[in-house]
C-alpha cells in the first residue's frame, strides 16, 4: 500500500499519520523555516511592542508600495499550498493582483485581483460561507483550494496603484509532501469587460490548452440595465468544439443553483451555500447607483468540467424587453475562472490596467 502523503484531508481521512511537515509563511516568518518565527525586531508594529520586545507581535503585516510587486512566499517542493488567509482594506481589492508561479514557470498560473479571487469583487464587505472559499466578518478572505507543486512555488503581490498600502495581513499554511504524477496544478484567471458590446457574450476563460478539469467561476455582474438581467446561457466549449458547446446551461441563475430570478416576492435575495451563491447583491441607492451590481459564484468540486485538450467557457448577457422578446445586454461583467491542469499552460491575456479593474 503506498503511504499516505498527508494531502487531499477531510474528514474521510483527517485521522491517518503522514509524513508530510507542515509550514507557514507570514510577516512574522517570511521564509516558513522551522524555529524562525516571531523573531522580527522591526515591522509595522514595533512602536506597540517597544516595551515587549522580540516575540510579541512586531511584524504582523507588510507594507505594499505603490506601483511595486512584493514576493510573499517563495517554497521549495514538493509539497502543497493547503490554506490561505489574506486581510486589506475593501479599497484596496482592485488595485492588489495576487499571482502564483508554479516551478519556475515564467508565466502565472494564477494571476487575479485579490478581491475577485475571494468572491468580493465589489470591494464592499460581504460573508461567504463555500467550501473552498470563505469571507468573514470583517473581510477576513480565506482559501482552501489544496495548491500542490513539485519543484517550487513562488506568490506576489502587485499593488497597481498610485498610494502605499501600509497594513496588508497574510498567513500561508502549506505541507512538504510528495505529490502524485497524476495531480494537477491550479489555476486562477481573471477578466472583464465594462461595457459589454451589444450583442456580444462574455468571455469567462478562453485558450486553454492541456488536460484538465474545471473547478468554479465567480461573476461580479453590474447591471447596466433597468430589469431582470440573468436569461443568459452559460456554455463550456471543450476537446475541439466549435460553434456549438458541448455543454449548455438554462439560465444564468440556474448555473448558480438558483431560480426564477432569484425573486423571493421583494427582489433578489441574497443566498451562500457550500458549492454555489449569491451572497452580494447592493441595491441602487438613489444617487450614485442608476441600477443593481451582484456577486456569484459557483463551484465544481462535486461536477468538475473535465477536459482532455482545450477549453473555452462564456456566459450571455440576456434579459427581457417589453412582452416576451430576449433583450442582449450591455453589462459590467468580471469573473475568475479557476480550474486545474497539467502544465504547461498556455500564456494569459493581458490584465486590465489600473483604470480597467477599478470599480465604477
Amino acid at each position: 500500500m503506498t503511504p499516505f502523503n498527508g494531502l487531499g484531508l477531510g474528514l474521510h481521512n483527517i485521522a491517518r499519520l503522514s509524513d508530510a511537515e507542515t509550514r507557514s509563511i507570514s510577516a512574522e516568518n517570511r521564509t516558513g523555516e522551522k524555529g524562525k518565527g516571531a523573531m522580527a525586531t522591526t515591522g509595522n508594529l514595533e512602536g506597540a511592542a517597544r516595551e515587549l520586545g522580540q516575540g510579541w507581535k512586531v511584524s504582523p503585516c507588510i507594507k505594499v508600495p505603490g506601483h511595486s510587486t512584493v514576493t510573499l512566499a517563495e517554497i521549495d517542493g514538493p509539497g502543497a499550498i493547503q490554506q490561505m488567509w489574506f486581510t486589506v482594506k475593501p479599497s484596496m481589492w482592485r488595485r492588489l493582483v495576487l499571482r502564483i508561479y508554479w516551478d519556475g514557470e515564467e508565466t502565472p498560473s494564477v494571476e487575479t485581483p485579490i478581491g475577485d479571487f475571494f468572491c468580493s469583487g465589489w470591494c464592499e464587505r460581504v460573508n461567504v460561507l463555500s467550501l473552498p472559499i470563505n469571507v468573514n466578518p470583517a473581510g477576513g478572505f480565506n482559501s482552501y483550494w489544496l495548491m500542490p507543486f513539485r519543484k517550487h512555488c513562488r506568490i506576489t503581490l502587485e499593488n497597481v496603484w498610485d498610494e502605499e498600502e501600509d497594513s496588508f495581513f497574510f498567513q500561508i499554511n502549506y505541507a512538504l509532501a510528495p505529490v502524485p504524477d497524476d495531480v494537477a496544478y491550479f489555476h486562477a484567471q481573471f477578466r472583464r469587460v465594462n461595457p459589454l458590446p451589444y450583442k456580444d457574450v462574455f468571455t469567462i476563460v478562453d485558450g486553454i490548452k492541456g488536460k484538465g478539469h474545471y473547478v468554479g467561476t465567480y461573476i461580479a455582474w453590474g447591471s447596466n440595465n433597468t430589469g431582470w438581467w440573468g436569461e443568459g446561457e452559460i456554455k463550456f466549449y471543450m476537446d475541439g468544439d466549435k460553434e456549438f458547446p458541448t455543454i449548455c446551461g438554462t439560465g444564468t441563475e440556474d448555473y448558480f443553483g438558483g431560480a426564477w430570478g432569484f425573486d423571493n416576492g421583494a427582489g433578489p435575495e441574497a443566498y451562500t451555500a457550500p458549492y454555489m451563491g449569491m451572497p452580494q447583491v447592493i441595491k441602487p441607492d438613489g444617487m450614485y447607483r442608476s441600477q443593481m451590481r451582484f456577486g456569484l459564484y459557483r463551484w465544481h468540486v462535486q461536477d468538475p468540467i473535465r477536459f482532455k485538450s482545450d477549453l473555452k467557457v462564456t456566459i450571455q448577457a440576456l434579459g427581457w424587453r417589453q412582452g416576451v422578446r430576449f433583450l442582449p445586454l450591455q453589462d459590467d461583467l468580471a469573473a475568475v475562472a479557476y480550474w486545474y491542469q497539467a502544465e504547461p499552460h498556455a500564456t494569459f491575456p493581458t490584465l486590465p490596467d489600473a483604470d480597467g479593474l477599478e470599480v465604477i
